[in-house]
């Protein structure tokens, strides 16, 4: 599959499970605008069959490269992000995994013996990203239990491979000046922002402002019935000119920390 089809069948993946992506893109569509993604986010476990470094193999082959390693603490997560080499306008790649020995050695059992219930085969194509759940039908019981540990682990657990978030890259919108301007426009149309730790995320100081919705609730058949869970988000990035003029082109691990957070349950009605 080549580059574009793979980023086409990428965001086809995506806003199935996240239509309020394709709404707010035809939105700003719809002011003239043309949408251009800054970056593309990824989640996995750290195991060695689904790594960072096995997602990050189309991406590879691709012609990117990594640019920088990030160490998130709190929620035991270790994150790389790639850039394409020749490509200026490619977007970003941001490949997060989380540390499984971090956890209790009930969620490590846990997420262990859920990839060893798949086709092992299936780790070793290089669309696995646009695989989605490859291990069955989950258990909702399993899934509260992770979600008691780490939502991160239970998010992977029902939605397994895929996008969990394009992201809008705001400096290229002709209707807007700001992340805020976005912000607001977004809230007049009825979509819920992430507030956790404040509507934008980072500053001009620290050369990047973020922002996301919250992210979409979809249906999941589990082995208990049909449940709600969260799916993916819509991310929105303003970068700011480092000392040279060019734009910053990395990632501030205390603005991502908190945009980790909009898949969150608990976020919703706050």
């Amino acid at each position: 599959m080549n580059s574009t089809l793979f980023f086409e069948e990428l965001w086809k993946q995506y806003t199935t499970k996240t239509p309020s992506a394709q709404k707010i893109k035809s939105l700003f569509e719809a002011k003239g605008d043309t949408v251009f993604n800054d970056h593309i986010a990824i989640r996995t476990f750290d195991d060695p069959r689904v790594d960072i470094d096995i997602l990050a193999k189309p991406f590879i082959t691709m012609g990117y490269k990594p640019k920088g390693d990030y160490h998130f603490e709190k929620k035991k997560l270790f994150a790389k992000h790639f850039e394409h080499e020749n490509d200026a306008n490619a977007p970003k790649i941001f490949i997060s995994q989380l540390l499984l020995k971090k956890f209790s050695s009930e969620l490590q059992h846990t997420i262990e013996k859920t990839i060893n219930q798949a086709d092992q085969k299936v780790f070793l194509d290089e669309s696995l990203i646009l695989k989605g759940s490859v291990w069955g039908k989950p258990s909702y019981q399993t899934y509260k239990k992770l979600l008691e540990e780490s939502e991160y682990a239970a998010w992977m657990y029902v939605n397994g491979f895929c996008s969990n978030h394009f992201t809008v890259d705001v400096n290229k919108l002709s209707s807007f000046k700001s992340l805020s301007e976005v912000n607001t426009f977004l809230k007049e149309k009825g979509f819920e922002m992430n507030t956790a730790g404040g509507e934008i995320k980072g500053s001009e100081s620290q050369l990047l402002e973020q922002s996301s919705i919250l992210a979409d609730i979809v249906e999941i058949e589990f082995e208990e019935g049909v449940k709600e869970v969260t799916s993916c988000y819509y991310e929105f990035a303003f970068r700011h000119p480092k000392a040279d003029g060019s734009l910053f082109n990395g990632f501030v691990t205390s603005s991502a920390d908190k945009i980790f957070e909009s898949t969150d349950v608990g976020l919703r009605g706050r």
